[in-house]
């Protein structure tokens, strides 16, 4: 397959191997579209509610005595809407008191301002280890409530805050976990060819990916889809695909989508002896 790509092409004719959330946004595979590239999506992660609504509706009935309400994910913000609107909860109408609002990421940010809510503060590299950095304020003697995944996620966050003073509650907002099998259709397109690049968007997704390609292919499923180049989202991501599959080729810059498709592109420029990998 020729692989002569355009400046504005730079995966063209590349098959990238896109991991992802089950009900994720068609924005991903758009732009590795756009970018050239012939997309397989796989499915490695199925978002549902936490074993226990409990924890976080307590919380948010008593969210006037939080100064901060900080969110990690966009599953996150859709959990705390479901709740209020639940509980009859109309905070968008000025019946609830606004604890200040924080988001780790820019997709998370524009969750909360697709609800209508206040402007969130967002840390400039989208990381959760930016925004203990850039935090607005000293947290020591605040209340900071995190709505959070219920198993697996880091724990840096609370424990960071924790150790800076404040009182830390963590309430299980959403479950992710993985899915039973890979689509048909996915799994056909990896027995035709090899791929070129495989994307992870969280840590997760990294580990779920593994046992899924495990449990289809079997031990040596990295040789059957033909060794492909590693692309992460962010450091977290970059350490997870060492632990877990001994590599990372490229890690994205900025830690969004667009970077995302930059760094595995980038993995495909011509060398200085007009040569691509």
């Amino acid at each position: 397959m020729a692989h002569d790509a355009l400046p504005s092409q730079p995966l063209a004719g590349r098959r990238v191997l896109l991991t992802r959330a089950a009900d994720a946004s068609p924005v991903s595979r758009t732009l590795f579209t756009a970018a050239g590239a012939l997309v397989i999506e796989l499915p490695a992660l199925v978002i549902g509610p936490p074993d226990d609504w409990g924890p976080l509706d307590g919380a948010l009935r008593s969210l006037a005595r939080f100064h901060w309400l900080i969110f990690s994910s966009a599953n996150g913000v859709a959990a705390v809407r479901q709740r209020l609107d639940h509980m009859h909860l109309p905070w968008d109408d000025g019946a609830l008191a606004w604890p200040r609002l924080a988001a780790v990421g820019r997709k998370t940010a524009q969750a909360i301002q697709r609800q209508g809510w206040p402007l969130p503060f967002v840390p400039q590299d989208f990381v959760a280890d930016s925004l203990l950095a850039c935090f607005p304020e000293p947290v020591h003697g605040r209340r900071l409530l995190l709505p959070r995944v219920q198993s697996g996620g880091r724990p840096l966050l609370a424990e960071q805050f924790r150790h800076q003073g404040a009182t830390v509650v963590e309430a299980p907002a959403y479950e992710s976990r993985c899915p039973a099998t890979i689509p048909a259709a996915a799994a056909a397109a990896l027995a035709q060819e090899p791929v070129d690049v495989i994307t992870f968007t969280s840590s997760k997704i990294v580990r779920n990916t593994a046992a899924l390609l495990v449990a289809h292919f079997g031990e040596h499923w990295w040789s059957r889809l033909g060794q492909p180049k590693v692309v992460s989202i962010g450091p977290e991501t970059s350490h997870t695909c060492r632990a877990v599959l001994g590599r990372v080729d490229a890690e994205a810059s900025p830690h969004q989508m667009e970077g995302l498709v930059n760094a595995a592109g980038g993995l495909f420029q011509p060398t200085p002896s007009g040569q691509t990998p």
